[in-house]
Formats: structure tokens, C-alpha cells, sequence
């Protein structure tokens, strides 16, 4: 059975262009690098790609641009995100209201709490996971109801909103969706990575490690973001040897995920793919090329970013974004 390439069903942290087993036209390839870059004008560069991504009549991208705020937690553009949540699209005020919990954004409380009534469900549990981290912690009960809904997207965003909450006590409600006869594989899988986030090391053996050893490149990399969100030293092992696999997107969402927990060894299987070294050059391959980069926090990466975020692709270009920014 293939499993879906990302687990959140509104929230692409870097969208994909597709499964790693389609044929995929570049929209990057690099010719050249920079070799010294100028930081400041990449920091400019990267605001403006972001600042235009908040503005782009695409959701998805929208999404993406919000992510990318959060995760750098640039409250300079917070309030921008502010206004997201008044966005006619679902996932875009999904996006926002999750961000401001992400940042833990205060100016933003009021605004936030006016979609404990929207129409949607989706937004009320991202709205009651921001209130949450704001300090109204009986909000949270919104998002652990949200696990018994019906809908599947529904489901799997509270389960995903559950493990950023960080209460291990949600550790047995998420082994409960697992149970459930009618959880599809997006929400099992988010309940999974969840329950790795709030620190359950079951899941290292039971669930996590068959899909590392999966025959599909989509499961392996599901395995990895779940080792990672893990993060123990049996995972951070697990994650190493992914560094030798067959398949070069696979390969570099390792060097990324290591890097996140502060393990470089992925560097030069970055650096090789974006010098056009280890094979062909894929849409998918570029994005986790260019967030591993902001994630190894090494600088002598930095020369390949601003031919990524001159990219025809705007995904490819948030996601350089993202780094450049996260090199600070």
C-alpha cells in the first residue's frame, strides 16, 4: 500500500511536485553558485520572495509562505498572518491560525479566537490549538475532540495539532485512532509522527522502523520525518543510514532531518546533488535540497541559494527562502 507523500492534509511544509516514481521536469539546475554570497541582500532577497508568497493568489503557496514565517518566526510579518485569517480559502486560515499558536504570536488572540466559530472545522481546532499555546490551555480539549470526527482531514489535523501541543497524556488518545477501524493511512500515519513528537519510543520498533525498510521511497521518507520528530539516538542512527539510499530525494530528507537535530554527516550529499554530481536534477529533489540547507545551519551552503531563489518555481523559491533566513 503507498502512503501518502505528506502527512498534514492542508499544510505542505515543502510542497512536493509529485511521487518519487514519476518522471519530474526541473525547474532548477545549477549552472553556476555564487561563491561569496551577500548575506544581506540574500536576507532582503528571501523577505521579498516570502512577502510575495503571503500575496499570491495560489492557497497552497499562501500556505507555504505562512509556514515559512512560522517557522523562522519573523514577527515582523506576523502581521500579515494576522489578516490570513480572514482568508475565504480553509487551508489559508488553517495555515494562519496554526502559525500564530506556532509563535505563540499574543497581538494576534483576539483576531484567532473568532474562528472558535467558523464554519469550518479544520480552522476551529487550528484556532483552539493557538489558544492553547497562548496560555488558554482549555481550548486544547477542542483539538483532542477534534480525533473523534468523522472526517478524515479533520482527524488527522488534530492529531497532528495534538503532538505540537506536547502533552504526553495525548500519547494514549492517538494510540486510540490507531485503533480505529475506519482512521485512514494519512490519519495513522500523522497519529504515528504525533506520538513521536510527544516522546512514546513504542513507535520507534512498531511503527517507524517498517517503514524505513519499505520498498516505496514515499514510506522511507515518512519514516525519516517520523525518526526525526522522535529524535533519540536510535533515531538519529536510523535516520544515518538513509543517507545510503538508492534514492536521492530519500537521501536528502535524511541530510536534512539529521541536521535539524544537529548532526551535519548529511552535508556533502547536499552539496553533492546541488553541484549536479549524484544524478538527475527533480523538482522534489531541489525543495529538500534547499531546506536542508537552512536545517545543516551551515553557511558554506549558503552560496547555493540565490540561484534557488531565482528559480521559476515558487515552492523551490520559499523553500531557499526559508533557508536564507534560517542562516541568520
Amino acid at each position: 500500500m503507498r502512503y501518502l507523500t505528506m502527512l498534514i492534509a492542508f499544510i505542505l511544509i515543502f510542497p512536493m511536485a509529485g511521487c518519487l516514481d514519476e518522471e519530474q521536469s526541473p525547474s532548477y539546475s545549477p549552472s553556476h553558485v555564487t561563491q561569496r554570497p551577500d548575506m544581506i541582500k540574500m536576507h532582503d532577497t528571501a523577505l521579498n520572495i516570502v512577502k510575495e508568497g503571503l500575496k499570491d493568489s495560489n492557497g497552497l503557496i499562501q500556505t507555504h509562505a505562512i509556514e515559512v514565517v512560522a517557522t523562522c518566526k519573523r514577527l515582523e510579518l506576523m502581521p500579515y498572518i494576522t489578516e490570513k485569517l480572514r482568508s475565504g480559502s480553509v487551508p489559508v486560515r488553517f495555515a494562519a491560525a496554526t502559525a500564530i499558536g506556532d509563535v505563540r504570536y499574543t497581538p494576534s488572540e483576539f483576531a484567532v479566537k473568532q474562528l472558535l466559530n467558523d464554519e469550518d472545522h479544520n480552522v476551529r481546532i487550528a484556532a483552539a490549538y493557538a489558544l492553547a499555546k497562548l496560555g488558554k490551555i482549555e481550548t486544547s480539549d477542542v483539538v483532542r475532540k477534534g480525533l473523534e470526527s468523522n472526517d478524515q482531514t479533520v482527524r488527522a489535523n488534530a492529531a497532528m495539532l495534538l503532538g505540537k501541543l506536547g502533552s504526553y497524556r495525548d500519547v494514549e488518545l492517538l494510540k486510540g485512532v490507531l485503533r480505529k477501524e475506519d482512521s485512514t493511512d494519512k490519519v495513522k500515519l500523522q497519529s504515528v509522527e504525533s506520538m513521536a513528537m510527544l516522546g512514546d519510543r513504542s513507535v520507534f520498533r512498531d511503527k517507524l522502523w517498517p517503514l524505513l525498510i519499505s520498498k516505496y521511497a514515499d514510506d522511507r521518507l515518512m519514516g525519516i520525518f517520523g525518526m526525526s520528530a522522535l529524535g533519540t539516538r536510535d533515531a538519529k542512527n536510523a535516520i544515518l543510514s538513509m543517507l545510503h539510499d538508492d534514492v536521492a530525494e530519500v537521501r536528502l530528507a535524511a541530510a536534512g532531518e539529521l541536521g535539524k537535530l544537529g548532526d551535519r554527516s548529511g552535508k556533502p550529499e547536499v552539496e553533492s546533488y546541488l553541484q549536479n554530481k549524484s544524478g538527475g536534477v527533480t523538482e522534489q529533489g531541489n525543495q529538500f535540497a534547499a531546506v536542508a540547507i537552512g536545517q545543516i545551519k551551515d553557511r558554506s551552503l549558503a552560496k547555493y541559494l540565490p540561484e534557488l531563489m531565482r528559480s521559476t518555481s515558487k515552492p523551490l523559491r520559499l523553500s531557499a527562502a526559508k533557508s536564507a533566513l534560517l542562516l541568520e
